[in-house]
């Protein structure tokens, strides 16, 4: 009897120990994972905020905003700022993707054919979201702009009318709120 009981201990311990280190690895694996996510992250969010403020450049109509900022312009420093924060509502959503991409490639097996479908597609679903966020905003501030007809909303910009950024502000923000939810029904629908 004693020699059942000091075996079963040792079974029991032995196995304690090798989940520990499943358990170890596992953390590993999904510290790695997590790490990589947040480098694709912040590649794409710089790259978005980047195509963003460059389109907003063609979209402003003559305004150097760089010269209108050092000069304090406040209402350019609103409308840069909301078409930022508006590409941040929506990229976010696609780096959301993303984790569920590496969780479905990490189940598959991430040199297999499904892992890497899985990766693809959850950055596939990234730079769908990048595209949708720059082009509403685009879209959004061109309708308000022949919405608005006796206002001249980059020239009052311009002038540092903070009134009308606001408003600007409003409608890009609101936009991007809109265009999230769609961004999170295709990551449903890809992923």
């Amino acid at each position: 009897m004693p020699d059942t009981f000091i075996y079963d201990f040792l079974l029991m311990v032995r196995a304690n120990q090798e989940n520990t280190s499943m358990t170890l690895a596992s953390s590993t694996i999904g510290l790695v994972i997590g790490i990589v996510q947040l480098i694709i992250a912040i590649i794409f969010a710089v790259i978005a905020l980047y195509i963003g403020y460059s389109v907003l450049g063609k979209i402003t109509k003559g305004i150097d905003e760089q010269k209108e900022l050092a000069k304090g312009n406040v209402a350019v420093g609103i409308i840069v700022a909301a078409v930022f924060f508006a590409i941040a509502i929506v990229v976010q959503s696609g780096v959301a993707g993303i984790g569920v991409g590496f969780s479905r490639a990490m189940a598959a097996g991430f040199m297999s054919v499904d892992g890497f479908i899985a990766i693809g597609v959850a950055l596939l679903q990234l730079i769908i979201g990048i595209i949708l966020a720059v082009a509403a905003i685009y879209l959004a501030l061109n309708i308000l702009d022949r919405l608005t007809k006796g206002v001249e909303e980059f020239e009052e910009i311009k002038k540092g009318n903070v009134a009308v950024a606001l408003m600007m502000a409003g409608v890009i923000v609101a936009v991007a709120l809109i265009i999230q939810s769609g961004v999170i029904g295709i990551t449903s629908a890809l992923i």
